[in-house]
């Protein structure tokens, strides 16, 4: 009787150690994600900050929490962008009459700088609001459709990079990228959080939208070119127009482009069956 007793409570003991075993579930500062949303171009084509083509994007990212307080994220991002002067109520604007569009594949590294103490798995720091702000770079190539083909604007140099004395006006297709913005963060369940974000991508190019100085005048491309169509479209809206005139305003050189990206992410901690420190500022979460 005695034996059986002590089987007994060796069994239930293993059955408790085997349950707490389980339970040990640990999640690691690191956390993969995935986010999805819509981006908004604004610029010279769309300077006052006008929603009329928003784009959907999406994302993959890796987070990496340093402290409660603050995590950085690397992340690559494939949006587009676009706008067209008809969606302005200026009348300058409408007969200007250009357009573009452009895909956009950024890489971005970004700080996040929690309110709010943020713990995955700990039910006392669920939730947080946080600002962000980093640098990153990406790729943009505007074009536009002219009698139903499709052109790629910067090898044409509509503002005259092709012509003499305008060579300075030449720009690549790979610019710098300034995200600035505002999230919230929350845990479902231990492992797995969503996030909510908000970000403006300032940039160190004033070309995004192919658009930029002033007109160079039609002597500057060669007759019945696509160049020199594309140019100056006023023509098209408003015929006899002498919008395309040398030194003409054609954009805004006081400012750069830039694009908000707006994003719901879900992401995913690493788990391990290590134990963490005491102290949450170590590299693991624990789950309660």
């Amino acid at each position: 009787m005695v034996q059986i007793r002590r089987t007994l409570l060796l069994i239930t003991l293993f059955v408790i150690g085997a349950f707490q075993l389980q339970a040990q579930k640990y999640y690691t500062a690191i956390e993969l994600g995935l986010s999805a949303g819509g981006s908004q171009y604004f610029g010279d084509l769309n300077e006052n900050y006008g929603f009329n083509t928003l784009h959907p994007s999406g994302g993959l990212y890796l987070r990496k929490r340093m402290n409660m307080y603050i995590a950085l994220k690397g992340e690559i991002t494939l949006t587009q962008v676009s706008y067209d002067d008809k969606f302005n109520s200026d009348l300058y604007d409408k007969t200007r009459n250009l357009n573009f569009n452009s895909q956009i594949f950024e890489g971005c590294l970004q700080a996040e700088f929690n309110f709010f103490g943020f713990v995955t798995g700990d039910p006392t720091h669920r939730f947080t609001p946080y600002l962000t702000g980093g640098i990153g770079a990406f790729y943009y190539s505007p074009y536009t459709t002219y009698n139903g083909q499709k052109y790629s604007l910067q090898p044409l140099g509509t503002e005259g990079q092709n012509a003499s004395g305008y060579s300075n006006r030449k720009y690549g297709n790979i610019a710098a990228c300034f995200p600035l913005g505002v999230g919230i963060k929350y845990w479902v369940i231990g492992g797995v959080n969503i996030t909510v974000e908000i970000a403006d991508r300032l940039t160190s190019t004033d070309h995004l939208d192919d658009v930029s100085a002033t007109y160079v005048g039609a002597s500057a491309f060669k007759k019945n070119s696509v160049a020199l169509a594309l140019q100056d479209r006023s023509g098209e809206v408003s015929p006899g127009s002498t919008f395309g005139i040398t030194g003409k305003q054609r954009g805004n050189t006081a400012s750069m482009d830039q694009y908000l990206v707006a994003e719901i992410s879900v992401s995913f901690n690493f788990t391990s069956y290590r134990c963490p420190s005491a102290d949450r500022n170590d590299d693991q979460m624990r789950i309660r």
